[in-house]
């Protein structure tokens, strides 16, 4: 009877699952089939599209692309294309002229169709069928990671101009406009229509038989097939002109076998077992309590052995004693080396030097604690500090404390170096201008409470420069020395006297009681280096200096601005006259500015006419850096002033933008290079590309571009060599018309860079909508990013940003050929810098 229902069991079991099978089995197959339809279907829109008219623009298939949504049907789908037919003197030729999406991949547009044998061959047999055509396995050129397999497939339909299908092969051929198709990954395509229950239950494999060699498509299992016999699926799929056999068979050869747990045949044998177990149980008991007994007591003595010797190789100090007395009851060998060797016979709270911490250790109530800094004494009376961890335990039933220590005694003299380094001036034994700052910011912070104010000095020797020249730097250096003396006699010992770098001093007061009593602080400091003669070797020079004040008197400024401040009050006392005090005032900042923004707007009115303004660039490197490399230039302006030397234009600048002299400049900077573009570098008519910035008032001129486009075909110059620089917060300012402007260069050939990203507040949004060629990164990241981590990560951010969007990457304010070998490891592509090559006079302005 166990038998026959076994039998049944199995024949019942096997059914079902045949059942089940061939349900999924079916529904896996009509699946496929239907993905392949769905995608034709797609085909068939797009043919129409051009069928039906001759003026298809890439606009026109972006949109069918989106509209249709093909991916939420056919997840495999990798891109949509159009190849357009060209003939050539070698023959028909199918360029890929059309993508979507372009991202990701970006590899296949220009792509030559004839470049992919099997691709071609799907072309040509759609052409002369105008039918469906699958192309046989291949790599896919967006296929670019190493040990992917060529499983890449397309489906293509012929695209012939406007009217009534074609009907013959050679009206075909002669209609023939291009070919239309999609890209998928076979293992995506086949994976998405076979269902995961499929997969665990079954072995699928399809085989492409179009050819005299079967190519197998797809294995959801890898590895030898599996024997014949048992359940059996197989399907034919005839589809685009390839034939694909689809097999599928159990995973489980022995599929008919029932698990012992639903069978009635163990019942009886498992019931004797467990009967001889339970006897063999009873009578083995007592023996394994006994073994079990035997080996815990020798791995606890292992242990504790084990305890001890890894407690004696530590180099930290451990010891152990007895909660209330404090006797110390064990010690390993680094603390007896360190506290002596009869360290055990003294007690926990003796090794302390701190009193409070040992009336601590004395209570018997006290939980231990975290690590803290103490001083322990030694056997012979001297004591170290130490880094030191205090817990309670509780061992044998008796409370214990587990001290563990570590002497810190040289990392605190080193840090204490440090921060007396990090503080100070190396030169003048003063507080450097970091410390002062920090002081400062402290000074300040206390004018929100009833403190009397405080007065900051910004000192500035008057003849220092003299002493250098005419004795050397070492004589500077020691006259800075002695003066930082002499300052120091005249401050309290609360007061700050700090060296704010060459031969500027800054001084903070506290607690002054009113503008008087600052003014006569300033004063004595003042006469104390006016009256100081400096004596080196057969020379002796007197000493003066200008010093500029500035009551700290509001809590709603900043440092950097007190500093300003200051240091315009001392510019200003040099002005007048030098050796002399002078306070800030408001007046005092406006007065500079526009004094000097309007002598220079007078002498930009006339420096076109007066050819003051002049031409230099700095050349721009690709990387990797090879010999006779590409050559790539920045046009950099300056104006020459009466005495020959050229002005940077950080000075001349602010004052052209602020009386709208900046378009007027601009003109002539591209105008000016545009004709002697050829004569700019020794390069000549072999310079790659030349750079041209662009001013914000420049860029919102409506004409500028218009203007742009007429000189470059007046003078022939290249329009794809020529490329215009805009900086990221010219950029955000206005970006309709930003966006606007940069599209009527582009269009005319022109390249456009976003230049300084990162120094303003803008975010990699922008790049997604602004119509950019290059990204060039901010210069203080580049400067840093070999000591700052933030500034390489950020260098790494912009750069894999801008490669994924298809723009090329230039670093600015590069120091030296380490930082071009980081930035070449990044894949930045170009670098420039005052240390790689230092601005020259264009070659026309030297003629």
């Amino acid at each position: 009877m166990t038998l026959v229902i076994h039998s049944q069991q199995v024949q019942a079991r096997e059914a079902k699952r045949t059942l089940v099978r061939n349900e999924l089995a079916s529904k896996s197959y009509a699946e496929l089939q239907e993905k392949l339809h769905s995608a034709e279907a797609l085909l068939r829109a797009v043919q129409t599209l051009f069928l039906v008219s001759a003026d298809v623009t890439p606009s026109d298939f972006g949109t069918l692309y989106l509209n249709m949504r093909p991916r939420e049907q056919n997840p495999g789908l990798l891109a949509l294309a159009y190849a357009q037919r060209e003939v050539r003197s070698g023959g028909e030729h199918y360029i890929t002229r059309w993508v979507n999406p372009l991202a990701g991949n970006e590899a296949v547009a220009g792509l030559d169709v004839s470049a992919q044998p099997h691709n071609l061959a799907a072309l040509l047999v759609s052409r002369d069928t105008d039918q469906i055509a699958l192309s046989a396995p291949f790599r896919l050129v967006q296929q670019v990671l190493p040990g992917t397999p060529d499983d890449g497939i397309t489906m293509r339909l012929p695209v012939f101009s406007p009217g009534n299908p074609p009907r013959t092969v050679e009206e075909r051929r002669k209609r023939m406009r291009g070919s239309i198709a999609m890209s998928f990954r076979l293992s995506r395509l086949i994976g998405d229509a076979i269902p995961e229950p499929l997969t665990r239950e079954l072995h699928v494999r399809i085989t492409d038989t179009s050819g005299p060699l079967g190519l197998l498509l797809f294995d959801s299992h890898p590895g030898p097939a599996l024997p014949a016999g048992g359940y059996h699926f197989e399907r034919r799929l005839e589809y685009g002109g390839r034939v694909w056999d689809i097999v599928m068979q159990p995973l489980d050869s022995d599929s008919t076998r029932i698990a012992w747990s639903q069978s009635v045949l163990p019942a009886g044998l498992l019931v004797s077992v467990l009967l001889a177990l339970l006897v063999f149980s009873v009578v083995g008991a007592r023996q394994r309590a006994l073994d079990l007994g035997w080996r815990m007591s020798r791995r606890y003595r292992e242990s504790e052995e084990r305890f001890r010797a890894l407690n004696d190789l530590l180099p930290m100090l451990v010891l152990l004693a007895e909660v209330g007395s404090g006797r110390i009851t064990y010690t390993n060998q680094a603390a007896r080396a360190r506290l002596g060797e009869h360290v055990a016979e003294r007690y926990m709270p003796d090794l302390f030097e701190d009193q409070d911490l040992r009336v601590w250790l004395r209570s018997a109530d006290n939980r231990g604690c975290d690590r803290l800094e103490a001083q322990l004494r030694m056997g012979d009376g001297a004591s170290f500090w130490a880094s030191v961890a205090i817990s309670r335990i509780v061992l044998s039933g008796r409370d214990k404390l587990l001290v563990v220590a570590n002497d810190i005694s040289e990392q605190r003299q080193l840090t204490e170096l440090l921060s007396y380094q990090a503080s100070h001036d190396a030169l003048t034994g003063l507080y450097n201008r970091r410390e002062f700052e920090r002081r400062l910011q402290a000074a300040l912070a206390l004018t929100v409470s009833d403190t009397p104010p405080a007065v900051l000095l910004y000192l500035d020797l008057d003849q220092f420069k003299l002493v250098n020249d005419t004795s050397g730097h070492l004589a500077g250096d020691q006259l800075l020395a002695q003066l930082a003396i002499v300052m120091g006699r005249q401050l309290g010992g609360d007061d700050v006297l700090a060296r704010l770098g060459g031969d500027e001093f800054g001084v903070l007061v506290a607690d002054v009681a009113g503008r008087a009593v600052a003014e006569e602080i300033a004063e004595r400091m003042r006469r104390c280096i006016d009256g100081y003669v400096f004596i080196w070797e057969q020379h002796s020079y007197t000493v003066s200096a200008s010093i500029g004040g500035v009551m700290i008197d509001r809590p709603d400024i900043l440092v950097k601005d007190l500093l300003t401040q200051a240091d315009t009050a001392c510019y200003m006392a040099k002005e007048v006259g030098r050796n002399r005090v002078h306070f800030y005032s408001e007046r005092d900042d406006e007065t500079l500015r526009r004094h000097g923004e309007m002598e220079w707007a007078n002498r930009l009115r006339w420096a076109v006419d007066e050819q003051r303004l002049v031409l230099m660039y700095q050349e721009i490197w690709t990387l990797p850096l090879t010999p006779g490399g590409e050559a790539g230039i920045e046009v950099l302006l300056r104006f020459r002033d009466e005495s020959g030397q050229l002005v940077v234009p950080g000075v001349f600048m602010p004052a052209a933008e602020r009386y709208g002299m900046m378009p007027v400049v601009d003109r002539w900077v591209v105008e000016t290079t545009l004709a002697n573009f050829d004569r700019l570098h020794p390069a000549g008519a072999e310079l790659h590309t030349v750079a041209i910035n662009l001013s914000g008032a420049s860029v919102e001129d409506e004409a500028l571009a218009g203007l742009i486009i007429g000189w470059l075909r007046q003078y022939q110059v290249e329009p794809s060599r020529v490329c215009f620089e805009i900086t990221e917060t010219v950029a955000v300012r206005n970006l309709s018309q930003v966006v606007r402007f940069m599209k009527q260069l582009r269009a005319a050939g022109c390249r456009i860079a976003l230049d300084d990203f990162g120094a303003g507040m803008s975010s990699f949004t922008y790049l997604k909508n602004l119509p950019l060629d290059i990204i060039k990164i901010d210069g203080s990241f580049v400067r840093d990013m070999l000591s700052d981590p933030v500034s390489h990560l950020m260098v790494r951010a912009v750069t894999d940003i801008g490669h994924r969007l298809g723009l090329e990457v230039v670093a600015e304010w590069v120091t030296d050929l380490e930082t071009v070998h980081a930035l070449t490891v990044l894949g930045v592509n170009c670098v420039q810098g005052f240390s790689l090559h230092h601005p020259e006079l264009a070659v026309f302005q030297n003629d």
